[in-house]
């Protein structure tokens, strides 16, 4: 079991970079070639797309999750009602307000991400649903075989 929870931390860390990559390109697009003024306002932008991402990869390959998207997607929302207000807050503060480097903000937003939607996915919204959709339904039968 300790080995199975390991590879779904290392699968959430790799998608999740996958993710930041996807939200660093989004942030560079906004801030750099169409110029949109305000970096809070680049940095939402570019974590709805890495949220929805994630969401995506990690819900199929990570937790391997049969849940109903709708609801599993809710609970997600929920997890980014109080956090991504307080990271959109906290890159105004600390990029548009006190002229902090808008990447580095970036870059502490994002670990602040990694580690507590971590603990949410899997405590929360994936709970009661890790390794049942197709992919881990393969997977188990294949071990019973052996």
């Amino acid at each position: 079991m300790k080995k199975k929870e390991t590879l779904r931390v290392i699968k959430f860390v790799l998608f999740s970079a996958s993710a930041g990559i996807i939200e660093t390109v989004a942030m560079v697009l906004c801030e750099e070639v169409i110029k949109i003024p305000g970096h809070y306002v680049c940095y939402t932008i570019a974590l709805v797309l890495s949220v929805l991402w994630n969401f995506t990869f990690n819900r199929k390959f990570t937790f391997q999750s049969a849940e109903n998207v709708p609801k599993a997607m809710a609970l997600v929302f929920l997890f980014y009602v109080p956090f991504a207000p307080f990271t959109i807050w906290l890159q105004h503060i600390l990029a548009d307000v006190n002229g902090w480097n808008e990447y580095v903000v970036l870059a502490i937003n994002m670990a602040l991400n990694l580690s507590l939607e971590y603990l949410w996915d899997s405590k929360v919204v994936y709970r009661k649903s890790m390794d049942t959709n197709s992919i881990a339904k393969k997977k188990q039968a294949k071990e019973e075989k052996k």
